[in-house]
């Protein structure tokens, strides 16, 4: 198993900070501006790259008007796959200016190709990794072509089967290609949290051997926390400048404000997930306020020591509270005042 892969100037892994992809994909809404726009308040909000899709209408579906092309669901219905493709690409001479502003602000640039036209242009592009999306998982010979360009594969697995997931992590593997990432995926839109079955994400990363991210499709920002603690290692979220925008995946994009309090969140969570039990600083130095032993009726040379006059209290200057039981019914060596830590020296063991 690779335990992390280069994605630029990136590392993902178990050891790494989470790599969290911004995909803008049809949120510019036709504008080259807004797709620019998006780009830099992703990088405000502290992604680590954004993403978008490489394709044309006529390269991910046929412009055919019968009842196999026709989209049922309730934000994209009434509609051809031709015409909502047609609406939501993302036109291919935009993309070097995109690139250009992504290499100015230090932040990576991704996209997710559908054919082997599309690989080829975005490798004109110099791109550092291959985005595959879910419903291209299948297509074991695109995955194939990817594959051998020898950049690092992030594959997103929504519907797939183990099987299938492991036909494509074969396919990439069979032409020398280790560097894979696996994204546990839901691909509903919007999906909704109890679809989630994170605890998937363990299963993946044993079965397949390879780093596993997730990405994320629900509104709700814990779901993506929850993926963290579970041990994604990158999180792909839809963004967009405001889900009042008339854009096909506006209605389940995270915007700005939420996208900045998700990273951060995710900052956090990091901070909290090592496996070193030793104290802190701060640790060492609150001991002083644990329980111990003391004295807490003046007691005089010979006298027996008993419930009455010693006590677990705090603060801990005095003999451990697991001593308690061995103390009890011994006698004291000398005169001590009550506030007294106990010590052994004041018990006779003699008795």
């Amino acid at each position: 198993m690779k335990s992390r892969i280069k994605i630029e100037n990136k590392y993902v892994g178990a050891e790494e900070p989470v790599f969290v992809i911004a995909e803008i994909s049809a949120n510019h809404g036709q504008s080259l501006e807004r797709a620019l726009s998006l780009t830099r308040e992703a990088k405000k909000c502290g992604a680590d790259a954004v993403k978008f899709q490489t394709y044309t209408p006529d390269t991910i579906t046929l412009d055919v008007r019968n009842k196999y092309f026709e989209v049922e669901h309730p934000e994209w219905g009434n509609q051809t796959l031709h015409d909502l493709y047609q609406k939501a690409f993302t036109p291919w001479d935009w993309f070097k200016e995109i690139k250009s502003l992504c290499d100015e602000l230090d932040i990576i640039f991704l996209s997710s190709a559908f054919d082997k036209t599309s690989v080829d242009f975005l490798e004109d592009l110099n791109v550092s990794a291959h985005k595959v999306a879910s419903f291209e998982l299948v297509d074991l010979p695109l995955i194939e072509y990817m594959a051998k360009t020898k950049k690092p594969l992030i594959l997103s697995t929504g519907m797939a089967s183990m099987s299938e997931i492991s036909d494509a992590v074969a396919t990439a593997r069979e032409v020398g290609n280790e560097d894979i990432i696996l994204l546990k995926c839901v691909s509903n839109y919007p999906a909704k949290p109890d679809q989630m079955n994170l605890g998937i994400i363990s299963i993946m990363k044993k079965e397949f051997q390879c780093p596993i991210g997730f990405s994320d499709h629900t509104i709700e920002p814990v779901t993506a926390v929850a993926a963290v603690c579970k041990g994604a290692v990158v999180l792909e979220r839809h963004f967009v400048s405001s889900r009042k925008l008339d854009t096909p995946d506006s209605f389940f994009s995270t915007e700005p404000k939420e996208m900045k309090r998700l990273i951060d969140d995710i900052r956090i969570v990091e901070q909290t997930m090592g496996t070193d039990n030793s104290l802190t600083p701060k640790d060492e130095k609150s001991k002083i306020f644990r329980r111990s032993l003391f004295v807490v009726k003046d007691i005089k040379k010979g006298e027996m020591f008993s419930e009455e006059n010693i006590r677990s209290i705090r603060p801990s200057n005095g003999l451990a509270p697991k001593h308690w039981k061995e103390i009890i019914g011994q006698k004291s060596t000398a005169d001590i005042k009550r506030g007294s830590p106990l010590e052994w020296s004041h018990i006779n063991k003699e008795n």
